[in-house]
């Protein structure tokens, strides 16, 4: 019996050490693949047009390392070089311009039309893999007279090469004074890069270039490409217009002392506004071309660890290769459905997606923060928005933080090129379906920003590149205010994909830790504590209070209330000046932030359960249960049927403030009623109610017949935002979808809204070039920030939504 029972035990040891074993290979087989997968990745995003605030510009995901950029104007007139010249994208500067087709791996098409230089530009970049850094690229750059341009139309183009941190770049071909003949070939090493080489080609011998008859022409003809190699301070280098200015005053100074000042004696604009032709070491080297007529060049990077070198013909057929994958794989994703069919629709909605993935940026740098005023962090004494404005107004000084980077995309290149928390989980909701591992990247990128005790700013404006396009008082983040977790909406996109086990037959390259359970178990594992921290961050700085007040609910402790609050705003919440509470009061409590929460808190327990966190989805679930119970007890007003923000009346009771528009709508919007739920009925009927919330081209943010309707600075007090819109639209295919007494309802509401939406943003687009901020609800007319192509995309997700039939909301097959 002893040696049965010894030979046992050997055997229960022997299972447990190859099963201990076997675990380890696994781990050790699944860490092997994250490393892979993590480096492919790196290498094949380390590239791209990663300064979306400019019309273009190309940088890798490295801190203080190379980057490069495009300036043109048209030189015809001595005045106009100075106003004209283009570098940083503006609003009402351009007839339009963005990215016909743009995938952030391969490249794509970019064009430009520029009504007062004349002048159309196209911009093709691509990205080559090879090597261990990131492989090669290279941007075609076209230019082309507009139809009211004279043929022989003389433009300038400039592109320029600067270097941050440790490295160099040096310009390696031999010029004189009168510039260069042929290519220009640059070497250099950088950190993140190696070693690399650069060419800025001469161009097709269809380039034409002025010739004129002034004696300065022998000296610089107009031909060659100039280069000036200049030393500029590492702060500064993101000066480029100031310091082309400079530089392009050395020449004209150099012609006034030689001809004087007489315009009769000094040779043409082509010809005064060029480099004077000095290369040598420098941080930067701008590199100048002068173009009559139609024009056309190539900018070719390779790396040395590259197995074979970038050339016009690689090129060329990069080009052709990235726009025909990117069409190819758009189609197979966000295809318009019915009724939404034709070139015109899947061009408009290739615009919008392909503009939202071109203004991904990487952005390196210090911000400001303020972490000074522990009374402002409680807001728990009435007048508290009083105390903190004389705070923000002493601690005008704001500490810098230590520099950060992040990886995200942006709302709009010419006015917000800069993160935003609350908008990134809505731009990530069409890139997930597109490109999984890329929207996964800017997730761990955000929390990789967070705090100790859990904070993300709100606004990442990193650097000093970045604060040039803030307002001073608008650039200091403050550690107490929060802003909407839309993220987690991408978490919950993430989960779907991995709980559906559809088999993905193509764009394996795109979700590679999709395809690898263990490897997306490993990603959610990494990003759970933090997710847990922003979390329980929330919980503790946004928390509503129940207790001190005469209010009677399922829980004494869910509720929440929006820190940073003024008479006029709750910008924390997004909703900027949407009507609330008059006025402010401690014992606010908002519904929108309830459901956030609740949403917030579905996410938490989804992850949890796939990762087999036992107490945490036991904890989560009594989170959930109390914020759903709560939010009717708190927030439901029967006698207006509508949810409700709450405060304290002048006796010190409970008071519903009722403006029914998206507040009223929120635990809707964000999935937190069935579809049998006592509530859909009226919020549905308020929803469709054109006295109410309905227009012709959206839901209104403020109900039309509230007293504050179109007020003031009327930001979301009637105009119609896609990004709600797009809730309400995908809750009501939700409803419609579903068996239950409101199908009918909401399938009618779901198709007519669907149609009004996109016709509107496809009609202003046409009109315009562009997509826009916001939609007037009466005009349907495009109107704030211009080139809004951050969740103005979300068209591109309405589009692609099935079609419904009118009769009982029935699922039509799509065509």
């Amino acid at each position: 019996m002893k040696l049965l029972q010894d030979r046992s035990d050997l055997w229960s040891t022997a299972v447990l050490l190859l099963t201990a074993c076997c675990h380890r290979a696994v781990a050790a087989d699944t860490a092997a693949e994250i490393l892979e997968i993590e480096k492919a990745t790196n290498q094949s995003l380390l590239w791209g047009p990663y300064r979306p605030n400019l019309y273009f510009g190309v940088r890798p995901r490295v801190p203080k390392s190379l980057m490069a950029g495009l300036l043109w104007a048209r030189v015809e007139e001595y005045e106009g070089i100075q106003t004209n010249l283009r570098h940083t994208c503006e609003q009402h500067e351009l007839d339009g311009y963005g990215w016909n087709e743009y995938d952030v791996r391969t490249g794509g098409r970019q064009t430009i039309h520029d009504p007062v230089n004349k002048l159309d530009l196209t911009t093709e970049f691509v990205k080559v893999p090879g090597g261990e850094h990131g492989g090669n690229w290279g941007v075609r750059i076209k230019g082309a007279p507009r139809e009211d341009a004279a043929p022989d139309l003389k433009s300038t183009v400039f592109f320029y090469v600067s270097q941050e941190g440790l490295g160099h770049t040096t310009v390696t071909n031999d010029g004189d004074a009168s510039g260069f003949e042929g290519s220009i070939h640059m070497e250099g090493s950088a950190s993140g890069l190696g070693d690399f080489k650069i060419e800025i080609t001469e161009g097709p011998k269809s380039n034409s270039h002025p010739r004129h008859n002034h004696p300065s022409y022998e000296d610089k003809p107009l031909d060659k490409t100039f280069v000036r190699s200049i030393q500029v301070r590492e702060d500064q280098l993101w000066h480029v217009k100031p310091i082309l200015f400079q530089n392009l005053k050395v020449t004209v100074d150099e012609i006034i002392a030689q001809y004087g000042e007489d315009f009769e004696k000094l040779p043409p604009p082509p010809q005064l506004y060029t480099l004077t032709n000095d290369i040598g070491h420098g941080n930067m080297h701008m590199i100048q071309k002068v173009f009559e007529g139609p024009f056309e060049f190539d900018v070719l990077y390779t790396s040395d660890s590259s197995p074979t070198p970038m050339t016009s013909d690689a090129l060329t057929k990069a080009i052709k290769d990235a726009t025909d994958t990117f069409s190819t794989r758009f189609l197979e994703v966000h295809k318009p459905q019915a009724p939404f069919f034709g070139d015109r629709f899947e061009e408009f909605s290739k615009s919008l997606f392909s503009n939202l993935l071109g203004g991904i940026g990487y952005f390196y740098g210090d911000s400001r923060t303020d972490r000074s005023y522990d009374p402002a962090y409680e807001e728990d004494n009435e007048g508290f928005w009083e105390e903190a404005a004389d705070a923000q107004t002493r601690h005008s000084a704001q500490s810098l933080t230590d520099p950060r980077e992040l990886f995200t995309s942006i709302p709009s290149r010419p006015f917000f090129p800069r993160g935003f928390l609350w908008d990134e989980g809505f731009h990530l909701l069409p890139v997930i379906d597109y490109d999984v591992d890329l929207s996964l990247d800017i997730i761990k990128s955000w929390f990789s920003l967070m705090d100790d005790d859990g904070w993300i700013g709100r606004e990442q404006i990193l650097g000093a590149e970045a604060r040039s396009k803030v307002p001073p008082e608008f650039q200091i983040q403050y550690p107490h205010y929060a802003n909407p977790p839309t993220l987690f909406f991408v978490l919950h996109a993430f989960l779907d994909k991995l709980e559906s086990k559809s088999a993905i037959t193509s764009g394996k390259e795109y979700a590679k830790r999709l395809l690898n359970p263990d490897v997306a178990t490993s990603y959610l594992r990494e990003l759970y504590p933090l997710l847990k921290r922003h979390y329980f961050w929330f919980r503790r700085t946004q928390a509503g209070d129940i207790k001190s007040y005469d209010r009677e609910a399922f829980s004494s402790k869910e509720a929440y209330r929006w820190r940073g609050r003024t008479p006029r705003h709750i910008l924390t919440s997004g909703l900027d000046d949407y009507p609330r509470a008059q006025p402010p009061h401690p014992g606010e409590l908002h519904v929108d932030l309830m459901s956030w929460m609740g949403m917030m808190t579905r996410a938490m327990k989804r992850i949890a359960e796939f990762l087999g966190e036992s107490d945490d989805i036991t904890q989560f679930d009594k989170y959930e249960t109390a914020i759903l119970r709560n939010l009717d007890d708190l927030h439901w007003d029967s006698t207006e049927k509508t949810f409700c923000d709450a405060t304290i009346d002048d006796y010190e009771e409970n008071l519903h403030v009722c403006h029914k528009g998206y507040i009223s709508i929120f635990p809707f919007m964000v999935g937190l009623l069935p579809s049998d739920s006592p509530r859909m009925k009226d919020i549905l009927d308020l929803i469709s109610d054109p006295e109410q919330l309905w227009s012709e081209h959206g839901i209104r943010s403020l109900s039309k017949s509230d007293e504050f309707y179109g007020t003031e600075e009327n930001y979301w007090r009637s105009p119609v935002w896609i990004n709600m819109n797009y809730l309400v639209v995908r809750e009501l295919l939700n409803v419609a979808q579903t068996p239950g007494p409101h199908r009918t309802q909401a399938a009618n509401i779901y198709t007519s809204l669907r149609t009004n939406l996109v016709q509107t943003v496809y009609d202003s687009w046409l009109e315009t070039g562009f997509a826009w901020e916001q939609y007037n609800p009466e005009t349907g007319k495009g109107q704030r920030t211009q080139h809004f192509t951050g969740w103005t995309s979300l068209i591109t997700k309405i589009m692609a939504m099935p079609g419904l039939s009118a009769d009982g909301g029935r699922v039509r097959d799509e065509l």
